[in-house]
């Protein structure tokens, strides 16, 4: 009896094991594609020289589709709203890219020079959950309220023009991001998350901002007229 119960425990760590593994290939599967689906969109943006939506309708947007996206998540809809939402940050983010790369002489370095820090950040710390499948749970009450006072933050510095105060945001923002991807992913390691479409949006909505604040710090700080 007592081999029988070791063998069953064995068994089912060995469960675990493979159901984890199956969980961070699918996310990172999705991410990867969801990812090039909005670089497309970004580009097909880019490429109409759409105009910025607008504060109203990117929240409107994004909320709705994000409730959508988790509302579904546990059926095949969610991948349709998944791509959709993904699809739609991209569209968001191709007047900022146009408007940098125009409104500075080094814009296409500074988006290049944004997206390779957003990837090395991204890889740095996501590899480094992964391999040492350390515990960053203890991570989430801080940064749930830390995105919260730099959302309102960043409304504010939108609705008052406040240049300063935008600055600081994206700043935070690149602290907080930082520490979402690592939360993130020891979510994954560690049973915190299961579903892998909840999984893929919040790890895509933290590269999103990530690189949209260390572009407008670089545009601030290294940007050439």
């Amino acid at each position: 009896m007592p081999m029988n119960r070791v063998d069953y425990t064995i068994a089912r760590s060995s469960d675990a094991v493979l159901a984890t593994n199956k969980l961070i290939k699918n996310t990172y599967m999705l991410l990867s594609m969801t990812l090039l689906f909005s670089a497309l969109t970004a580009g097909i943006s880019m490429y109409l020289n759409l105009p910025a939506p607008g504060l109203l309708i990117t929240l409107v947007g994004f909320y709705g589709l994000l409730w959508a996206t988790t509302r579904f998540a546990n059926s095949t809809l969610g991948l349709v709203f998944v791509f959709a939402l993904t699809g739609f940050m991209g569209l968001t983010i191709g007047p900022v890219i146009n408007a940098y790369t125009q409104m500075f002489g080094n814009g296409s370095q500074l988006v290049m020079m944004a997206m390779g820090g957003t990837g090395v950040i991204f890889l740095g710390l996501s590899g480094y959950a992964l391999t040492s499948r350390k515990d960053f749970s203890f991570l989430g009450g801080f940064l749930f309220v830390g995105v919260l006072v730099a959302f309102l933050a960043g409304l504010g510095a939108a609705i008052f023009s406040v240049p300063a105060l935008s600055l600081a945001v994206s700043a935070m923002f690149v602290l907080l991001m930082s520490g979402m991807i690592l939360y993130q992913t020891s979510e994954l390691v560690n049973g915190g998350e299961t579903n892998y479409i909840l999984a893929t949006v919040g790890l895509f909505v933290s590269i999103y901002n990530l690189f949209l604040s260390l572009l407008q710090l670089l545009g601030a700080f290294a940007g050439e007229d």
